[in-house]
């Protein structure tokens, strides 16, 4: 089979590649900025649809991963709109060159859970109504509206994807953030002081090594024209991440609270159901949240 990622060359597409290489399917890639020189890879912006198209036309692929995309919840009340652009804009250029395509091909489309907004109910099933407040859930909740116009002429997987994390995560999110400050105070680079944001927030957090997992089983198993979450059904307080962190690295630490590293806007808690995907793919996450904790920790430089 020959997979086409987008954005593979971001946090989760390494790890997806490697995946699919390992059972022998042949992966290709659309990346804006990729630093390989690799000719599997087409190097273009999600935004100029002529580039799209030359990397959807030209891996003709049998299955396309769509990773690419506007994904910093803060970044996205700065730039609202180059998060929707890139979110919606792009997705679009994507499925308008799946379209031309002169084969059945098996689109899954990656958002986020951030679509759903503060829950009106636990845990978040996939028919809960869609209300987020923020520039980047709302772009999120475009991309699906654009996905369902496709429906009739595209086989598609929708994922709401949850908090997930794991080495090579970069730093400008809570828990590699953590790592790599933990890590630069275990050898002497900084005072044992962790600045930190706020820590009250509840999220259901998987290992990225489980996640691309559920991609490789929506591409294989996932039913088209359906909405899945992936998520592993608990929720750890950001505090509770933190504490078994500093656990786990030995150290003792002063923890500081920052103001600027709050969030404009923060939905108290998200914790999700896996229970529809499980039942249709058979997914059941493996790793434990300690070694995806302790992986981070060895990892980081």
């Amino acid at each position: 089979m020959k997979v086409l990622i987008t954005g593979i060359g971001g946090f989760v597409g390494p790890y997806l590649k490697d995946l699919l290489e390992q059972e022998g399917h042949e992966v290709f890639g659309f990346e804006r900025s990729f630093h390989e020189d690799v000719a599997k890879v087409f190097r273009g912006d999600l935004l100029n649809p002529e580039e799209v198209e030359n990397a959807v036309l030209g891996s003709s692929p049998d299955a396309i991963v769509h990773l690419a995309g506007f994904s910093s919840l803060k970044q996205s009340f700065e730039q609202p709109e180059l998060c929707y652009r890139i979110n919606v804009e792009g997705t679009e250029n994507l499925l308008k060159a799946c379209v031309k395509l002169r084969k059945k091909v098996k689109v899954v489309i990656v958002g986020s859970a951030e679509a759903y907004g503060k829950p009106q109910f636990l845990p978040i099933t996939e028919d809960h109504p869609l209300a987020s407040t923020s520039p980047y859930g709302k772009s999120r909740i475009d991309q699906e509206k654009l996905v369902e116009k496709y429906a009739d002429r595209l086989d598609i997987v929708m994922m709401r994807s949850f908090n997930h994390t794991g080495p090579t995560q970069p730093p400008f999110f809570a828990v590699p953030d953590f790592a790599k400050q933990l890590i630069e105070i275990e050898k002497g680079l900084c005072e044992p002081v962790l600045h930190v944001g706020n820590l009250e927030a509840v999220r259901d957090f998987s290992d990225v090594r489980d996640v691309v997992r559920a991609y490789k089983l929506a591409i294989e198993k996932g039913k088209s024209g359906e909405t899945y979450n992936v998520c592993s059904g608990k929720g750890l307080s950001i505090k509770e991440i933190l504490l078994k962190m500093i656990a786990l690295s030995g150290l003792e630490v002063e923890i500081r609270e920052e103001s600027g590293r709050f969030r404009p806007s923060e939905i108290p808690i998200l914790i999700g159901s896996c229970d529809k995907f499980k039942a249709d793919t058979g997914f059941v996450p493996e790793l434990s949240f300690e070694k995806t904790l302790r992986d981070m920790l060895e990892s980081c430089p």
